[in-house]
């Protein structure tokens, strides 16, 4: 049987890159005949070095493939080298539009993601506001390669990757008799972020147990800054931020036994390796299709509000002006979580 080959596009953002894993391992899996190349930024390209059958070809957007003439470059340079049969665009935004455009005008198959925005907006909404659980990212990744002729069954309780060898320069860290937990505060927005004050008395209480190792993790030089602070500020306490490269960073976390997180990337990167994540919830809500790979709701630390969620994304400013859902989320309930899934 002839093999057929797949061009998938997803460029950004980290946490929807790390989300589209599971669906293409899965993907491969019940299709044996498939090839893939990943279409993305050079710096998720360890997300998908595992997979087999899987070749990853770099976006280079703030460079050579700026702009619409870079852009079209970008898509001589696929058309040149590879022959798709088909083309799965799990992005939706203006960059790969033209790329699918411009594939579908050469006579490939395309097949774009539908994000569901009008459900979300109405999720969003601040009257007449419709929560229920949506269609997950996941699912709407596969729906692609299903209305492409490539159908296949999720099967959520598949973990995509196992425990990864850890850095030389980590090894030591690791705790071999305690519960190691990684807690990672920020997050992109600040609306997704719970007050570092707060997550500081959580860290306070759960140092009162002799039997976790704390590690903190974040990204950028202010997250990092701010991270090597709360390192002096507790002691015991491992700041892991700007000390190893993103590849080495994953497999840190792959050892892990719990990942304290936002609704953020760091959330979905634990979930590719199996590893319960309590995750701390405002802005946004779990129901909007976000949530980690085979993690439990029951571990999504939340109150509700008559104002939640009032953002898809945690890019839009609180219009009550008091950041409630956060402000108003006790220490308590992350803790009582934590503990719980920390004891033996």
């Amino acid at each position: 049987m002839k093999r057929k080959h797949i061009l998938v596009i997803r460029l950004s953002a980290m946490g929807d890159v790390a989300m589209t894993v599971p669906v293409l391992k899965q993907l491969l899996e019940q299709h044996p005949n498939i090839h893939l190349t990943v279409l993305t930024q050079p710096f998720f390209a360890t997300l998908f070095e595992p997979l087999e059958r899987t070749t990853i070809h770099f976006a280079e957007t703030k460079t050579k493939h700026k702009g619409l003439r870079g852009l079209y470059q970008l898509y001589r340079e696929l058309k040149n080298q590879y022959k798709f049969d088909a083309v799965a665009d799990l992005h939706n935004v203006l960059r790969s539009k033209l790329l699918t455009f411009w594939f579908r005008s050469s006579g490939i198959k395309t097949a774009t993601i539908d994000k569901g925005r009008k459900e979300k907006k109405q999720m969003t909404a601040k009257g007449n506001k419709r929560l229920v659980p949506l269609k997950t990212s996941f699912q709407r990744y596969a729906d692609v390669f299903n209305q492409s002729g490539f159908s296949f069954t999720l099967n959520t309780s598949l973990i995509p990757y196992g425990k990864q060898t850890l850095p030389n320069a980590a090894i030591n860290l690791i705790s071999l008799t305690k519960k190691n937990i990684l807690i990672a505060p920020f997050a992109k927005h600040r609306e997704k972020m719970y007050p570092p004050d707060k997550m500081k008395r959580v860290i306070q209480e759960l140092l009162k147990n002799d039997q976790v190792q704390i590690f903190l993790l974040g990204g950028g030089k202010n997250e990092t800054e701010s991270l090597s602070e709360w390192e002096k500020e507790f002691t015991g306490v491992i700041n892991l931020a700007g000390k190893f490269s993103f590849k080495e960073e994953q497999a840190i976390i792959s050892n892990m036994d719990l990942v304290v997180s936002m609704d953020s990337a760091n959330m979905h990167l634990a979930s590719l390796f199996g590893v319960p994540v309590v995750s701390v919830w405002g802005a946004t809500h779990p129901y909007a299709g976000f949530y980690g790979w085979n993690q439990s709701m029951d571990n999504a630390v939340q109150i509700d509000l008559y104002c939640r969620p009032c953002s898809v994304f945690g890019n839009k400013p609180c219009y009550r002006g008091d950041h409630a859902c956060m402000k108003h989320l006790a220490e308590e309930k992350i803790l009582e979580r934590i503990l719980l899934l920390i004891k033996d």
